[in-house]
């Protein structure tokens, strides 16, 4: 059935920054489909709500929370893995609430070592959840969005393209950055296509958020909660980018406390703070390099393999 609302799909939606993301969509007036790989009977889990960084809470819980609130939401079942069940998920959102206006990829698999302690069979977990599924998800998206003339938002949660975050991680990095690197050329393509109402915008946590992904880290040592903020911080900065003219955020790769200072106002970032009172330690550099270079335009000629007639 048809909405008249904004139409949100939040990929990696059962958790987290995750669950945050959609119900706060919710709350701000978007129908809302929620994907993951989890669900649940959602009225058979006590208590309720669940512990949001748990494994009890899936994409069912959050559907529950949101209707519950008075919001509009579903949920689809996905394995990023899979391309097929991708373009399900999005063909899906469309039947159910009659278009796509917003895509959130939130879905990640993280393993940070080195190399030589970084199995192959990790790596290419990371590669097919990280990249690979956002790509999928991406395209799955694209004709969606031309069908809505070519207006819409896609948010991406990737870094800032820094040395530092190679450190210590590098199988990881490769591909987070190859997903920043995937918001930076997409956001050209609409640029040059014309497309004036579609942005692409990378957002990433300044300090360290709250969620599955913590929990081991202050589970043994609770002081280390004084160091992580609430998960709405995130959420405020991605509502935010989505209420920015496009050509403020297209090809942007923002952390979410830079992008509240810059575009929102927000000073005061204590209300953020899981322990209150305490200041969380920035993990992000102060400033980040310039990607862009002086001879950007002069790359000779160029070439589109798709319009050339195959070899074989």
């Amino acid at each position: 059935m048809a909405t008249s609302k904004a139409v949100a799909l939040v990929m990696g939606a059962s958790r987290g920054i995750g669950r945050q993301i959609a119900i706060d969509l919710a709350k701000n007036g978007y129908a809302v489909m929620l994907a993951a790989k989890t669900s649940s009977d959602a009225y058979k889990t006590s208590p309720f709500p669940p512990d949001p960084n748990s494994s009890q809470s899936t994409i069912s819980t959050v559907e529950r929370e949101i209707h519950e609130a008075g919001g509009e939401a579903s949920s689809i079942v996905v394995d990023v893995r899979d391309a097929r069940q991708v373009q399900h998920a999005v063909d899906e959102t469309v039947r159910k609430f009659g278009k796509l206006d917003v895509l959130v990829y939130n879905s990640g698999a993280i393993w940070w070592s080195s190399v030589e302690n970084t199995p192959l069979k990790r790596f290419r977990l990371m590669q097919q959840i990280n990249p690979e599924g956002l790509y999928a998800t991406v395209q799955a998206a694209l004709p969606h969005f031309q069908k809505n003339n070519w207006k819409g938002r896609i948010i991406v949660v990737s870094p800032p393209i820094y040395s530092r975050f190679f450190r210590g991680k590098t199988a990881y990095a490769m591909g987070k950055v190859g997903m920043s690197v995937l918001v930076k050329g997409l956001a050209v393509d609409f640029v040059r296509q014309g497309h004036t109402q579609m942005a692409v915008t990378g957002i990433w946590p300044a300090s360290s958020i709250e969620s599955a992904a913590t929990e081991h880290t202050t589970t043994s040592d609770p002081s280390h909660k004084k160091d992580l903020r609430k998960p709405e911080i995130f959420s405020d900065a991605i509502l935010g980018m989505l209420n920015a003219p496009p050509s403020v955020v297209n090809g942007e790769l923002e952390t979410d406390e830079d992008f509240l200072s810059k575009h929102c106002g927000v000073n005061d970032f204590s209300k953020y703070s899981v322990v209150p009172g305490s200041t969380p330690r920035r993990i992000m550099p102060e400033k980040f390099p310039v990607l862009e270079v002086a001879e950007q335009d002069d790359e000779g000629r160029r070439v589109d393999s798709s319009k050339m007639r195959s070899k074989f």
